[in-house]
C-alpha cells in the first residue's frame, strides 16, 4: 500500500509517516515502479505496534527502541510510563480541588455580596409569601436539615443571636 492509504488506515497525516522514515522508525519495504513508497503488511502491523505504543504515552525514542527488543524493554517502559501517569493524574486531581476551590470562594463571595436578609424576605413576600408562610419555611427547614439551615441563615448575614432565636421559634413550631 502507498504512504497515502497507510496513514489514512491508521488516522495519521503523510508528513508523520514521513517523519518516522526518517528518524528510522518506520522504512518502507520498497518503491513502486513511479517511485512512491510501498508498505507491506509488516509494516503496517509495526505501524499497529508504534500507533498503540504512542497511545500510551511513549516517546518515539522509547518506542523504537522497545521495537528493536520488544520483549526485553516493554514491561519496564509499560510500568515507567503508568507511574508517570499515576503521578500526572494525581497533579491533576490536585490542581482540580484547587479550582473548585477557588469557584466555591467566588461563588461564596458573589453569593454573598448579592443577598442579604432584607433581599431575601422581599423575594418571599413578592412570592406571596406571608408571616405563616415564613415560619412555615423556616419550621420545614429547621427540620429537614438542621445543619444548612444554619449556614443559610449565617450567609444572609443574620447576626448569631437573631439566629440562635428564628431556630429556637422554628424548632418549637410556634
Amino acid at each position: 500500500m502507498t504512504i497515502s492509504v497507510l496513514a489514512r488506515k491508521h488516522g495519521l497525516s503523510r508528513s508523520t509517516l514521513l517523519y518516522y522514515d526518517r528518524i528510522g522508525l518506520l522504512k518502507a519495504g520498497g518503491r513502486l515502479a513511479h517511485g512512491y513508497r510501498h508498505y507491506s503488511a509488516a509494516e503496517d502491523a509495526r505501524l499497529r505496534q508504534i500507533c498503540l505504543y504512542r497511545r500510551t504515552g511513549l516517546a518515539l525514542a522509547e518506542i523504537r527502541r522497545i521495537l528493536g527488543r520488544p520483549r526485553q524493554d516493554l514491561a519496564a517502559a509499560l510500568e515507567r510510563q503508568l507511574h508517570e501517569v499515576v503521578t500526572q493524574v494525581d497533579g491533576l486531581r490536585k490542581r482540580q480541588r484547587l479550582i473548585v476551590e477557588l469557584l466555591k470562594q467566588r461563588r461564596l463571595l458573589d453569593q454573598i455580596k448579592n443577598m442579604s436578609r432584607e433581599k431575601w424576605v422581599a423575594l418571599l413576600r413578592a412570592s406571596g409569601f406571608g408571616d405563616a408562610d415564613l415560619e412555615h419555611w423556616h419550621r420545614d427547614f429547621e427540620k429537614t436539615d438542621p445543619d444548612y439551615h444554619q449556614r443559610f441563615l449565617e450567609f444572609l448575614g443574620i447576626p448569631a443571636a437573631d439566629i440562635r432565636a428564628i431556630r429556637e421559634h422554628s424548632r418549637r413550631g410556634k
